[in-house]
């Protein structure tokens, strides 16, 4: 948890190692604030971590990090990627069929 709490004290402060730097910006300026209360500061590390994955902060920071990735991790992201890909060109494909239609129905 700290080393995530880490991670995005070193983007804020320096929003140029992001590599898409205006979003970083606006993430910055929209910030995120967690109160603590009665000094529990376990229940807002949660609650600030939520409020991270929620507005897309964590994923800068993973993309961020240069450490290992497992064989297993590897062969997940392809297959998302894949999954993204297709649905991608499925939609392109359906889009095509339809200007077709409405082109030749002129």
């Amino acid at each position: 948890m700290s080393s995530i709490v880490r991670h995005v004290s070193t983007i804020f402060r320096c929003p140029s190692l992001v590599p898409n730097s205006l979003s970083c910006e606006l993430q910055q300026w929209r910030g995120i604030r967690v109160k603590v209360f009665n000094g529990n500061l376990e229940s807002a590390l949660v609650v600030m971590q939520r409020k991270m994955q929620s507005s897309g902060i964590e994923r800068l920071i993973k993309r961020e990090q240069t450490h290992h990735i497992k064989n297993s991790e590897k062969r997940v992201l392809a297959r998302k990627n894949l999954e993204r890909r297709i649905r991608s060109q499925d939609l392109a494909r359906k889009l095509k069929a339809i200007l077709i239609k409405k082109v030749r129905g002129l």
